[in-house]
């Protein structure tokens, strides 16, 4: 939050509402009452960098699913206690827990494999039983 200068006040509140209306993609006029939301904004401190981490905040939170659309509204945006906890949130930056690595499954074998396996292994066991009868024991 920057320092508020009175004297700046209606030249800071245009360009405020002109940032708005160009973030949000709005067309709003300006009048009397949201004058009023734009002075008590500066007044708690508030500048537009502020503005613009909350805007890209919610309007990511929005893509997400996870906000609604009214958020956006200049009347919700400018709630000062609603608005201060937007920007706290978006400055926080989660440290997510280590994630856990997921057990491998085993590969289920394929019954061409086990056919095979099973022909090499018959072959095998063939050729040594003719093996076998081929050697007569030592005894």
């Amino acid at each position: 939050m920057t320092e508020f200068h009175i004297e700046n006040w209606p030249q800071s509140v245009h360009e405020l509402h002109k940032l708005y209306c160009h973030w949000t993609a709005q067309n709003l006029t300006l009048r009397f009452d949201r004058e009023r939301l734009w002075y008590e904004f500066l007044q708690a401190g508030f500048n537009a960098q502020d503005l613009k981490r909350v805007i890209a905040y919610l309007q990511k939170e929005i893509r997400a699913q996870r906000r609604n659309i009214g958020a956006l509204k200049l009347s919700n945006l400018l709630q000062l206690d609603r608005f201060e906890e937007d920007l706290n949130i978006s400055r926080v930056s989660l440290k997510s827990l280590t994630p856990r690595p997921k057990p491998v499954p085993l590969p289920t074998p394929s019954p061409d494999i086990d056919q095979r396996q099973r022909k090499r292994m018959l072959n095998q066991l063939r050729t040594f039983r003719q093996q076998l009868r081929r050697d007569p024991p030592a005894s």
